[in-house]
């Protein structure tokens, strides 16, 4: 099913607001119990494994963080479209349509018989068609290991802080974290590309579910 990508506005909201809730009581913690040269050694590492916890935990659960809740945004996993003519098409008996990326602890998503008998080229009532700007074809929530991956390659950098040159290498690599969601049609950061996820807009329900 396409559904439309969260806005990188709607993305660094949910990141401040994640950084806030784990980083601060962690290092409110951490000086209590050390102080000097010693805080700045352990506050980062204590601060990154505090935030994979958090973060794998809440994406494997529900899909999003309180961070995302707020922002109204979740993660999901991204479904590559197979174009038709194409070599998959072709190994689908010309059928046109999404099969599930092949990450471990992902959960396949079947094929709708409406999909079955789209006429390939065509989009199927209902949805967008293949490849539009600001969408993104999802299946459900992202496998346990999706979520323990996506969320360790943010926050693993953050430990390496401490030390001189992989604190540098660590900045550069948010930086182009960042840059990449601007880099092809899909919005997706280095963790998701790795992990095989996508970040969208989360629909409103009828009633408020938490």
């Amino acid at each position: 099913m396409a559904v439309p990508l969260a806005e990188p506005g709607q993305r660094l909201l949910a990141r401040v607001v994640d950084t806030l809730v784990v980083g601060v009581p962690v290092i409110v913690v951490v000086r209590e119990l050390v102080s000097g040269h010693m805080l700045d050694v352990i506050a980062p590492p204590a601060v990154a494994g505090c935030m994979l916890l958090y973060e794998a935990v809440q994406l494997a659960l529900w899909g999003r963080t309180l961070g995302k809740r707020f922002a109204g945004i979740e993660v999901v996993a991204a479904l590559p479209v197979l174009q038709a003519g194409g070599a998959d098409a072709e190994e689908t008996g010309g059928v046109t349509g999404v099969m599930p990326v092949s990450v471990p602890g992902f959960v396949p998503v079947s094929t709708t018989p409406e999909e079955a008998q789209a006429v390939p080229g065509e989009a199927t009532p209902g949805r967008s068609a293949p490849g539009s700007p600001g969408e993104v074809e999802a299946g459900g929530h992202p496998g346990v290991l999706q979520c323990v991956l996506r969320a360790a390659v943010y926050s693993l950098p953050i430990a390496a802080r401490p030390i001189p040159v992989f604190g540098l290498l660590a900045s550069v690599f948010w930086v182009a974290n960042a840059g990449l969601m601007f880099e092809g049609t899909r919005r997706q950061a280095v963790h998701d590309r790795l992990a095989g996820t996508a970040v969208v807009k989360r629909a409103r329900p009828d009633s408020p579910a938490f």
